[in-house]
């Protein structure tokens, strides 16, 4: 079950946001009476409730907004429990100077807002001892691994617990919450208005996540990244998977890069059977996989993990997305070796996608230069596939048939950033020029290209034969392209409603 939270400054608000919610279906919700900008009204907003409430009024030490005295505080609490409420969140300092009353269930709580404590198992004991009908802990997470031991902590209690890790890093904690045992999980109402770190809408987590639907039989995946939050791949594998019928859910997995090991260690046991990997990871995940295909040992990178008997498999999704794009734009050659023989390309960027399509390209006889602003990796990527690098000022000097995008210049919301300065020398209008930036999908590189009457390939057109890839790497199933790119579309248009 979702706990949608709600803090808005006025009753009435709070009370349409209610009605709201429960119109819409969810079943419970929490009130942040500590978000009410005077005196609190508990009739006016309990006695007509469309669906049961947790009553919370969280002080400032512990991330709310509670700014009168303390004593107001704990007698706005005694007054819910005596109006019946169905839930009172009290934290665990002061649970002894409030006592039970009548029906109304006690969530002991716990908030570190700075790290994710050693001590987890005698902290919930102790809580667990305070009357507790359920215990929530939520902490900071600084490390993936702060996630496995809440995990750890949630399957092992013997009281109903809600374990969360706040952030980036714990975003995975709120989705797989009930799945690992909590009663419930929380989310806010609108992304505009998060109350902790790391939480989600309750749209993404009932529609997209389907967090309350997801049991020990649902199939994990998800997209590896540091960070991880600008990611759409969730939107369109898991929009996929919903069209498909699959019990089915993809994650947002943000993994520090001194974690990735322990993380591809762990996947298994947590029930994840396959990953995208993006940056900054691509290298090193190939360095962890047991097996990788020709091409992705070719690249020394990957963007795909399958997690398969024990084994770690590895592919590059990448390149074969990225060859299919050039090929519907430039015609193979006769020469069934070396297909785009003597195609000059110049190569923007050095990192893991560059990789992919300089060494696709050159295994295929183009002529390909790498430029990128730090000539150092410039040179060792050249050096590796036995391709050219020029400065990055000298970018402009190659008489380029093919210009190749693969910097994050240009991507949202560096919108008005670009790569490549088409005034810099004569451009022939036979240029081809792909941006694999993708959000948004008409960068100011795309825009510029066209103006000069290039042909053009988007990074949407890139990342959606890429994730299609995936998916049928991922369930052996073939997926709906027209899906995933309107999906894509929708979610980096800049007029789209944000609900």
């Amino acid at each position: 079950m979702i706990c949608v939270s709600i803090g808005r400054t006025r009753h009435k608000q709070t009370i349409a946001e209610h009605q709201h919610l429960a119109d819409s279906g969810v079943q419970l919700v929490e009130l942040r009476l500590d978000y009410i900008g005077r005196a609190v009204d508990l009739r006016r907003l309990l006695d007509k409730r469309p669906c049961p409430v947790v009553i919370t009024a969280r002080r400032r030490e512990d991330g709310g907004r509670w700014s009168r005295s303390e004593d107001e505080r704990l007698m706005l609490l005694r007054s819910a429990i005596a109006s019946g409420v169905d839930y009172v969140d009290i934290e665990a300092d002061i649970a002894a100077e409030i006592p039970r009353y009548g029906s109304t269930k006690r969530i002991i709580s716990f908030h570190d807002f700075e790290q994710t404590p050693d001590n987890l198992e005698d902290l919930h004991a102790a809580m667990a001892a305070e009357d507790a009908d359920i215990v929530k802990i939520a902490t900071m997470a600084n490390s993936f691994e702060d996630n496995l031991r809440m995990f750890e902590l949630l399957q092992k209690a013997s009281v109903p617990t809600i374990g969360l890790c706040m952030g980036e890093i714990g975003m995975i904690s709120r989705i797989l919450a009930c799945r690992m045992g909590a009663p419930f999980t929380y989310a806010t109402f609108s992304s505009e208005r998060t109350m902790a770190p790391g939480q989600l809408n309750w749209r993404q987590m009932k529609e997209l996540y389907r967090s309350d639907a997801i049991t020990d039989k649902t199939e994990l995946f998800g997209v590896v990244a540091d960070p991880v939050a600008h990611s759409h791949s969730p939107l369109i594998h898991n929009k996929a998977f919903i069209a498909d019928g699959r019990d089915s859910c993809y994650l947002p997995l943000r993994v520090p890069s001194d974690e990735l090991e322990r993380f591809v260690q762990c996947c298994p046991a947590l029930g994840i059977r396959g990953v995208s990997v993006t940056i900054p990871h691509k290298e090193h995940a190939l360095d962890l996989c047991d097996q990788a295909e020709s091409a992705a040992s070719g690249i020394g990178a990957i963007n795909t993990v399958i997690f398969d008997e024990g084994s770690r498999l590895g592919y590059n999704t990448d390149y074969r997305a990225a060859m299919d794009c050039i090929s519907a734009k430039i015609p193979l050659g006769a020469d069934n070796d070396k297909p785009y023989k003597d195609l000059e390309v110049l190569i923007l960027g050095a990192g893991g996608v560059s990789r992919a399509i300089a060494w696709g390209l050159h295994n295929r006889g183009a002529r390909v230069t790498i430029a990128s602003r730090t000539m150092a990796r410039s040179e060792d990527l050249a050096s590796e596939l036995s391709v050219r690098a020029v400065e990055w000022e000298e970018r402009h000097d190659v008489k380029a048939q093919l210009l190749v995008n693969g910097t994050p210049v240009g991507m949202h919301p560096h919108v008005d950033d670009c790569p490549y300065d088409f005034e810099a020398q004569a451009i022939d209008d036979s240029m081809i020029v792909f941006d694999t930036v993708y959000n948004p999908e008409q960068t100011l590189l795309i825009k510029h290209a066209r103006r000069f009457g290039c042909r053009t390939i988007t990074g949407v057109d890139m990342f959606v034969r890429q994730a299609c890839y995936q998916y049928k790497l991922f369930t052996g199933n073939e997926p709906q392209p027209e899906l995933m790119r309107q999906a894509i579309k929708e979610a980096t248009s800049p007029v789209r409603i944000n609900r």
